[in-house]
């Protein structure tokens, strides 16, 4: 389905130049096939309906030797249910069953997924009953057909969206192919989302964007993700949208150019006689606007990349050699995610070559094989359960449910972590921010138990290495050994970590509200969060009664800012600000109390107050002093170039900032993250201050600290 799929039957040497975009579906023409064959009756048993033969020749082109007798027979069901059925477009609803088949089919799923495509809306939208699927098609089908089906409005209200996500998760546990349909359904739906006002296109957008997009990365299926990227930068940024469409239109010989090149690396590789197909693959309009704002002015070679298609996995180092000794390599633009490849099945090698002319172009090379599954994802892989009982479903369990052996570790903590939120918003909230993750690391059990590693994403504490590997358990955690040294729990672990987690012995000790800065994990949080409501009691010391002293704290103290907080009795130990949010004046601000007395003050809309207030923990009045001086932690993402940390501090200087403490992560990527502890003058201009980092050239944000970094 996607633009730059290729076929692996083609010559081992020839350049192709693809055309950007996928084939849309002409809905009026197949809602005129849908009529006519419901006119004319039935379709003779030796042939299918007319209105799927597109995804019939599609499908064959994937499964030669599939049987589609079934599909016929799918059809005939969906077409006859949703008879009289119209969408707002105006089209026959029979068209978006076909065309949310055609997608699966055009991405190589199997049979059985396209049968449940066909069917998909029958149940929730017509007198189509579940039984009715599972006697007719089996007990797989129903299943896919089942998952994909929302829940009733009726019932659920304003939670039904989010436990329909919820429903469909739990069923993709057990067999990805459901989520393969949902995101089939949503790409044909965001194609048509015109005829929706504004608003409602907004909201599925974000949706989309939120929830959907990070599903589709994490499955691999590239190809849907990159077209609902698009349509989602439409909808929500359409300004941008329209400055990077024409940025496009104004290079029309960019593929030209990387065509060129494509011509050289086929030269270099036939004369060392490595058989590949080399082809553009122009970029997207999402992935244009990234590099755009990455490497501000763009060249030809900046609006796509090469592919590399090989026969076998040692080709591709093979190809990896020729280029790098035949042309000038990139060596920061290398990975390998053939040894290593990405937890969502990608492999690939990436690399970056400069042509003669000095034209930089970035090269993917990998297998065609692995560019199936690169494209595609989990639907490339069919069905899960192939293999595992001989009437090919997997084992159930002792509880009947079916398992699928290759689930991913993300998913399984997705799954751990919603049965513990039953509150739909809860669990709402919870899925984005856990999809908002970008990327995992594995850290190692020291204690040798199986299984020996935990997946957590990026930026996982050793709060959030507890809860996933004792559950409710980690409550008792006391600290941690990491790669063998004594370690605060708030420590961040880094992919490759050994953790041995140390727990105490009674079973009265319960998790600290300060842990809350320090999880990330959504299981971690909604543990903390259920124990803390369960123990109102250690949240927080009882308040005396008595008069209400105001208490400040010095300049020279975290802030550098005077703090004030009422209180009823005895004055607290310290007022202090939060270190998640670092709040300088003149923010708005709320305080809470904490273990030993004391107010921690937080900005009014940060997270970690957001979650004191869930837990039901009472408000502190505070208001800031007459100071205008402040302490403030900045965190600056940029792209890596000399001279970037002196800009930086220049800029800082010229403000009259002086920088308390800095730091600078190890490049990734490319990517450098800055984070500094500023004293202000006057906080009033920090927003100012803030903008003249964002100046710096290769700067492409600056941000106030979100999350604590230690204990302190």
């Amino acid at each position: 389905m996607s633009a730059e799929a290729t076929n692996p039957e083609a010559a081992p040497t020839d350049v192709t130049v693809r055309r950007r975009g996928r084939a849309r579906i002409d809905l009026r023409r197949l809602g005129r096939a849908a009529l006519l064959n419901a006119t004319a009756g039935p379709a003779p048993r030796d042939r299918l309906p007319d209105a799927i033969g597109h995804v019939a020749e599609a499908h064959r082109a994937h499964h030669p030797e599939a049987d589609l007798t079934v599909l016929g027979r799918a059809y005939v069901l969906a077409e006859s249910s949703h008879r009289g059925q119209f969408r707002k477009s105006g089209e026959p609803y029979i068209t978006h069953p076909l065309a949310v088949t055609l997608i699966l089919a055009e991405l190589g799923a199997e049979t059985t997924t396209l049968t449940a495509s066909l069917l998909h809306d029958t149940v929730e939208d017509t007198e189509v009953t579940l039984d009715q699927v599972r006697r007719e098609f089996g007990d797989e089908v129903a299943y896919l057909v089942d998952g994909v089906t929302k829940v009733e409005k009726i019932d659920y209200g304003a939670a039904a969206e989010p436990e329909t996500f919820r429903k469909m998760l739990v069923a993709t546990g057990s067999d990805v192919r459901v989520m393969s349909i949902k995101l089939a359904d949503r790409l044909h739906n965001m194609r048509t989302l015109g005829v929706m006002r504004p608003e409602k296109q907004a909201r599925i957008a974000k949706v989309t964007r939120d929830v959907l997009i990070p599903l589709a990365e994490r499955l691999g299926v590239q190809a849907l993700k990159t077209e609902l990227e698009d349509l989602v930068f439409a909808i929500l940024h359409p300004e941008e949208y329209e400055t990077t469409r024409a940025l496009v239109a104004d290079h029309p010989g960019a593929v030209d150019e990387l065509g060129a090149v494509a011509e050289q690396v086929t030269a270099v590789l036939r004369e060392a006689g490595i058989g590949a197909e080399v082809l553009v693959r122009p970029r997207h309009f999402v992935s244009v606007h990234r590099i755009r704002l990455k490497r501000g002015e763009l060249r030809g070679c900046d609006f796509g990349r090469l592919l590399v298609l090989v026969a076998e996995d040692a080709d591709c180092y093979g190809v990896l050699g020729e280029l790098h000794t035949c042309f000038t390599p990139v060596i920061s633009e290398f990975k390998d995610f053939i040894a290593a490849p990405k937890f969502n099945l990608y492999q690939s090698l990436h690399t970056a070559i400069a042509a003669p002319d000095g034209a930089v172009a970035e090269v993917l090379i990998r297998t065609h094989r692995m560019h199936k599954v690169a494209e595609a994802g989990v639907v490339a892989l069919g069905n899960p359960h192939v293999g595992q009982e001989p009437d090919g479903t997997a084992p159930p369990t002792e509880d009947g449910e079916r398992v699928d052996p290759t689930r991913p570790g993300w998913l399984s903590r997705l799954l751990d972590w919603q049965q513990s939120a039953p509150d739909p918003d809860t669990f709402w909230t919870s899925l984005r921010a856990d999809l908002a993750e970008d990327d995992e690391i594995t850290v190692f059990r020291a204690d040798g138990s199986a299984p020996g590693t935990i997946s957590l994403p990026v930026g996982a504490s050793c709060v959030d290495a507890a809860y996933a590997q004792h559950g409710e358990a980690a409550h008792a955690c006391l600290g941690a050994r990491v790669n063998g040294r004594l370690a605060p729990l708030s420590t961040v672990l880094g992919d490759g970590d050994t953790v041995q987690l140390l727990l105490a012995q009674d079973t009265v000790s319960g998790p600290s509200p300060d842990w809350l800065d320090h999880a990330r994990t959504p299981a971690a949080r909604i543990a903390i969060t259920g124990w803390l409501r369960a123990h109102p009691e250690s949240a927080a010391p009882p308040a005396p009664t008595g008069t209400r002293p105001q208490v400040s704290v010095p300049a020279d103290r975290r802030s550098g800012a005077e703090l004030h907080a009422d209180l009823d009795g005895e004055p607290p130990a310290a007022v202090r600000p939060a270190g998640c949010c670092t709040p300088v004046p003149p923010d708005e601000i709320t305080g809470f109390r904490v273990r030993g007395g004391s107010v921690t003050v937080h900005r009014a809309r940060c997270s970690a107050a957001d979650a004191m207030r869930d837990l039901g923990r009472e408000p502190v009045a505070v208001r800031w002093g007459d100071t205008a001086q402040g302490r403030v932690t900045l965190v600056a993402e940029s792209f890596g170039r000399p001279g970037l940390l002196a800009d930086l501090t220049e800029a800082i200087a010229t403000f009259g900032a002086a920088v308390v403490s800095a730091n600078v992560e190890p490049p990734t990527e490319q990517r450098v993250r800055h984070t500094y502890t500023l004293q202000l003058p006057d906080t009033a201009g920090l927003a100012a201050l803030m903008k003249a980092m964002r100046d710096v050239p290769g700067v492409y944000d600056v941000s106030r600290a979100r999350h604590a970094r230690g204990l302190g």
